[in-house]
């Protein structure tokens, strides 16, 4: 924790407001454009419901992970920082609740959507009288047993409340006083929305929430206990620190001590109180003195509802139209002849790009290398896997059929601890070599590596990826594979791995950039190249493509190339602190951000190298903890084929005109503005025409602001 500590205060420090926008407030202008999609009426109606609930999840990590930093900062730092970090916390709360207000408008308005195509979401109060009958029925024979209310007594200590819950908080009101109580609504055990009978003569879909079926039963928790006159519930809900706390003691293993912190984080500190605005003040003032809030916590107002990220897996019980039709998988043919999937490697690079190439070849080429007689070993690198993982299958048939299996499991995956400690307990009682990697050095990478015996020597087959080897989310978001024969790449990963096993060598890499070792300094490079060409009169360009750019050494390096007249070209999905397109400092940088149907995951850099362009794909972002506190490889794509693959996505994604946003220094997330007579170009559908039939769609001729790069002279 120490090392966050000090990456927060050396950023804190070195910030220039005039230069970079708090990442932490540019991630909520990310946020912003999840709530755009929700909002927006010609996305399908159900998808518009998810949208909310993404919103939601991404609003419960960013409280568990980067303000739980901020308080951290508060409250430990040094007390030259702290006015910044106090700052910086008063404005999150600011903009954090102006989105809570977007939400519940958007959240209202979606639900009229549904009412109009007859799926209706109803709560205690409109229940008809055979409706109510079903919910008491439903709530004894389901709910009531799974109910563990807590009674909250002065005296008596309160159990650590689990933070990926809501509860209701219960006033009850009898002859003699008031009493309180909590009930934490169980949507680990049962479907938080519960289909009931419809009106009688009336057509359509009839859905309650979880929490108004226990708000439609409250006096059945109490018979016994209280004389009720009345009782009401408002529904609340946590956020607490995720950071864990790893003693380094050494008299733990490695799992010993990550299930021990991941218990010890259900105790950790609320940095955020979500509750029921229509809460009366009594029974909030006493919910904060129990739950001891101070000054620097978070206590936001909101609606009746909360922990919408359940939205995320609502029924679409409608036509099919409202929601997202699937893209049909494109086969490589390829990849699908009978040959062997080594004969194809090794004729040719394999570009592959998730969701609309399978994920399923990569599973083929695991079992496949897991029967190969001439297949030695396999190394692969394991950061989140599905929960049923045709990944892990294969390694653990590789193992019984004589080949030699190393993986590589991130144990500190945040909020995948505990699965990748059982998958690692799987995978070494199978027979496979599990290492956790390097101390303090998440390992990222996204490696795999089959090493194979022929004519005598022992040659390797590469995948280099932007994605994680998980089929689940390979088919929800995009990303880049790329499976080559190239030795000097295969070497290089081999040297990764050796590195992950002793620590304490230091390769030297052929191709790769690989931090904590050279990413930084070869990403520099190529950026001052671009500056040079630039400064000489040439042509000079880069694109970026990422999730996160906010690495200020880096933006003022993008700064210094802009001044230089290159032109940059930034797709950022997330966080981005440098401020495109301000006069004197980024006028030739522009950035977008695009949100569609797929989570937009890949990292591909591409440097214009006086019209020999290096393209770079891998798992880095462009942040401190990926440059400098990761295990991270970013890899060369050489092949043509795949390069011209490649170009033409990130051509196809920076004129999206359709789900595309500008990036600007106000943060307000307008869309591209699409130019008159222009075709609509979304990015997403189009990418998949053009993977399926080589079409490409007609561009403008305009770039994306309309403003024209500025150059000192021409040359080419």
């Amino acid at each position: 924790m120490n090392e966050i500590h000090s990456s927060l205060q050396r950023r804190l420090a070195d910030l220039d407001e005039s230069l970079f926008i708090p990442r932490e407030i540019s991630w909520l202008s990310f946020n912003a454009r999840v709530l755009q999609e929700a909002a927006d009426d010609t996305v399908p109606v159900i998808e518009r419901l998810r949208y909310l609930g993404i919103f939601s999840n991404n609003m419960d990590e960013f409280f568990r992970v980067r303000v739980a930093e901020v308080r951290r900062l508060i409250t430990v730092s040094d007390a030259s920082l702290r006015p910044q970090a106090k700052d910086l916390l008063a404005a999150i709360q600011k903009r954090v609740v102006e989105l809570q207000k977007q939400f519940e408008k958007t959240y209202n308005g979606v639900l009229r959507d549904l009412q109009a195509r007859q799926i209706y979401m109803i709560n205690e109060r409109q229940l008809d009288p055979g409706q109510a009958s079903f919910v008491q029925a439903f709530f004894t024979r389901t709910v009531l047993p799974e109910l563990e209310p807590i009674l909250l007594r002065e005296g008596h200590s309160i159990p650590p409340l689990n933070d990926e819950s809501i509860y209701l908080a219960l006033d009850i009101r009898t002859a003699e006083a008031y009493n309180y109580a909590v009930v934490e609504v169980p949507t680990d055990r049962l479907d938080r929305f519960v289909q009931i009978p419809r009106r009688k003569g009336k057509a359509g879909k009839v859905f309650i929430a979880l929490d108004n079926v226990i708000r439609a039963c409250l006096p059945q928790m109490f018979r016994g206990v209280f004389q009720i006159d009345e009782v009401a519930a408002y529904c609340f809900k946590f956020s607490r620190d995720a950071e864990l706390e790893i003693d380094p003691g050494i008299s733990e293993s490695l799992i010993d001590k990550m299930e021990t912190s991941l218990k010890q984080r259900r105790r950790a500190e609320a940095v955020r109180f979500v509750y029921d605005a229509a809460m009366p003040q009594r029974l909030l003032d006493h919910l904060c003195s129990r739950f001891g809030f101070g000054k620097y916590d978070s206590l936001i107002p909101g609606g009746r509802y909360h922990n919408s990220k359940d939205f995320m897996s609502f029924p679409n019980v409608g036509p099919k139209y409202l929601e997202f039709q699937p893209l049909p998988p494109i086969r490589l043919s390829r990849l699908d002849d009978p040959g062997s999937l080594a004969d194809n490697i090794r004729e040719q690079d394999v570009f592959l790009y998730y969701p609309y190439h399978p994920f399923d070849y990569i599973v083929d080429l695991l079992k496949t290398a897991a029967l190969d007689p001439s297949v030695t070993a396999i190394k692969i690198c394991l950061y989140r896997v599905a929960k049923q993982s045709r990944v892990i299958d294969a390694l653990v048939n590789a193992v019984q059929n004589g080949k030699r299996v190393l993986a590589v499991v991130e144990l500190a995956a945040r909020f995948d601890e505990a699965a990748n400690i059982s998958w690692a307990q799987r995978l070494t009682e199978s027979g496979i070599q599990v290492i956790f990697g390097i101390p303090g050095l998440k390992v990222h990478s996204k490696l795999l590596l089959i090493e194979r015996r022929e004519e005598g020597q022992i040659r390797f087959y590469s995948h280099i990826g932007t994605g994680n080897f998980n089929e689940k989310t390979a088919r929800v978001y995009t990303d880049f594979t790329l499976l080559t024969y190239d030795q000097n790449i295969g070497r290089d990963i081999y040297d990764v791995f050796d590195f992950l096993q002793y620590t304490y060598k230091r390769p030297r890499y052929r191709t790769l950039l690989v931090s904590p070792h050279s990413t930084r300094p070869g990403l520099m490079h190529l950026v001052e190249q671009e500056i040079a060409n630039a400064r000489a009169g040439y042509r000079a360009e880069i694109t970026l493509k990422c999730n996160n750019l906010v690495d200020n050494q880096l933006v003022m390096k993008l700064y210094e190339a802009s001044d230089a007249g290159v032109h940059i070209k930034l797709i950022i999905r997330g966080m981005c602190s440098l401020l495109p397109g301000v006069k004197g400092i980024s006028e030739n940088i522009e950035a977008i951000s695009i949100v569609d149907r797929y989570l937009e995951h890949p990292r591909a850099y591409v440097f214009y190298n006086r019209g020999n362009p290096r393209y770079l794909i891998g798992s880095a972002d462009l942040m401190t903890r990926n440059l400098d506190y990761r295990v991270e490889v970013l890899c060369p794509v050489r092949d043509p084929a795949a390069q011209k693959t490649l170009q033409d996505i990130l051509d196809q994604q920076w004129y999206d005109n359709v789900k595309a946003r500008i990036i600007d220094q106000h943060q307000v997330n307008a869309f591209v503005p699409r130019p008159r007579k222009a075709p609509m170009i979304r990015s997403q559908e189009s990418i998949h025409r053009y993977l399926a039939t080589g079409k490409l769609p007609r561009y403008p001729r305009t770039p994306v602001t309309g403003k024209k790069p500025q150059r000192r002279r021409k040359r080419h």
